[in-house]
């Protein structure tokens, strides 16, 4: 297993882990690998030294740290994923019309651009970022 430091051209910096040098390659050349913090598919790897995660065992003392935030997050999104409505690209859309009463308010998530988050914000529409893995699809059987 590889570890990459890895940074989105917003400069958000996180972790990957890869199987092999070729496999970080590939998921990079077909943008597979998101910022977990917004979203973003423009990655660079960072210099770093390398580590290698070669058994369940921890080198690093706040690895267990990191591991139970890491839960507790994925825990966060699958409550968030099972209690809302799937919008898609319509999230912006469907968002003012349950701001705007014209449908029944429910709790939906989706996808919206920087500029259609700030213009709900101006419109005193409140909405929040929780990047979530995005299902990849198979192409190759």
């Amino acid at each position: 297993m590889k570890v990459y430091d890895l940074c989105c051209e917003l400069e958000h910096r996180f972790e990957g882990w890869f199987s092999s040098e070729d496999d970080f390659l590939t998921q990079s050349s077909q943008a597979l690998i998101a910022c977990p913090l917004c979203g973003n598919h423009q990655i660079k790897r960072l210099p770093s030294s390398p580590r290698l995660n070669l058994s369940g065992a921890s080198t690093r003392g706040s690895d267990n740290g990191v591991a139970r935030l890491q839960e507790q997050l994925m825990d966060y999104a699958r409550k968030v994923v099972a209690n809302t409505v799937d919008v898609g690209d319509q999230f912006a859309e469907e968002a003012r019309r349950i701001h705007y009463k014209e449908v029944p308010a429910q709790a939906i998530r989706g996808v919206a651009t920087l500029e259609e988050c700030a213009e709900l914000a101006e419109e005193g529409i409140a909405v929040t970022a929780l990047p979530l893995p995005v299902p990849v699809k198979q192409t190759l059987q």
